[in-house]
């Protein structure tokens, strides 16, 4: 036995001093011989998955984006090796222990990274004047730890069910509307369902993720649009394509959305309170006296998602 060990040792040796002389890469030495020649790369770690959590995530890095913005990196355990593991319109629920209060704060938030990155999560966090959350959040330093308590089932998405999703958000609304396009559209096995995104926001510096909503319109200019429309704009502000001035009303919805005979359609709505309950109506998203603008177009009840 002893001897054939030694001649299967050798045997194979040979075989891969060949290949390797004769140019064959790795990957082929791997392929001719399976499993044998190369460990097996290890499945990724997915750290997040239903249900409770209780991780500690490292700050890796913060940026500004705008005068109340910030992107928040955060290291997974487990490194190059590690995913997030959440699915498509999932929640982050964190837990923050701001200087001088006397109780913890839970807020739920929505990474903006691709889901499937290895090593690392971002969450887009808007700081509110008197939000101890985010305030919390904007103070870390790099090095500096956040508890993520659990992750938070969102919409069940199947790829290809719906034929055209209308996505509409106002403010920092916009990430899990982000999440959900950026999902779709970067899934090669989701080649049919269009998106359009309506984006609501106070000011120009508000348009967040501009540059990546853009890119998607190059990249699927077929199957991609967005619509930004801003309430409170600078004096010297200039419409251009895609951008207007304005709220998001009936009227502007009219215009840009097909209405509801239009087969598999399904409306995304995340934003401030006031907004929703305008969109949606009140009691929601249709309760007592409700007739929110999507009801006033003729959306039904079971045609609308509500973050």
């Amino acid at each position: 036995m002893s001897a054939l060990l030694n001649l299967n040792q050798r045997t194979v040796a040979k075989a891969v001093t060949i290949l390797t002389v004769g140019g064959i890469s790795t990957y082929a030495i791997s392929n001719f011989f399976g499993q044998s020649a190369l460990a097996e790369s290890p499945a990724p770690q997915r750290v997040f998955g239903k249900g409770p959590a209780f991780k500690y995530l490292q700050l890796h890095s913060s940026e500004s984006v705008n005068h109340n913005t910030k992107r928040l990196r955060f290291e997974l355990p487990g490194g190059e090796n590690a995913q997030s593991g959440l699915s498509l319109t999932s929640a982050l629920l964190t837990l923050s222990k701001p200087e001088g209060s006397w109780l913890p704060v839970v807020r739920p938030y929505t990474p903006i990274s691709k889901l499937e990155e290895p090593g690392f999560i971002e969450l887009l966090v808007k700081k509110y004047p008197n939000g101890k959350a985010s305030s919390h959040l904007h103070n870390l330093k790099p090095g500096d730890s956040l508890l993520f308590l659990a992750s938070i089932p969102g919409f069940a998405w199947t790829p290809n069910k719906f034929s055209h999703v209308y996505l509409i958000a106002g403010g920092a609304g916009i990430t899990p509307i982000y999440q959900l396009a950026q999902g779709i559209l970067d899934n090669p096995a989701d080649k049919t369902t269009k998106v359009t995104v309506v984006f609501g926001v106070n000011t120009e510096e508000d348009l967040l993720l501009r540059s990546e909503f853009d890119a998607y319109k190059q990249q699927h200019p077929d199957r991609f649009d967005i619509h930004y429309t801003v309430s409170r704009p600078k004096k010297d502000f200039s419409p251009e394509e895609g951008v207007r001035s304005g709220y998001v009303t009936k009227e502007l919805l009219a215009e840009l959305m097909q209405g509801p005979s239009e087969k598999d359609s399904k409306v995304f709505v995340c934003g401030p309170p006031a907004m929703e309950t305008a969109l949606v109506g009140s009691g929601g998203p249709f309760g007592k006296g409700g007739n929110g603008i999507l009801e006033q177009l003729g959306y039904s009840k079971d045609k609308i998602h509500r973050f």
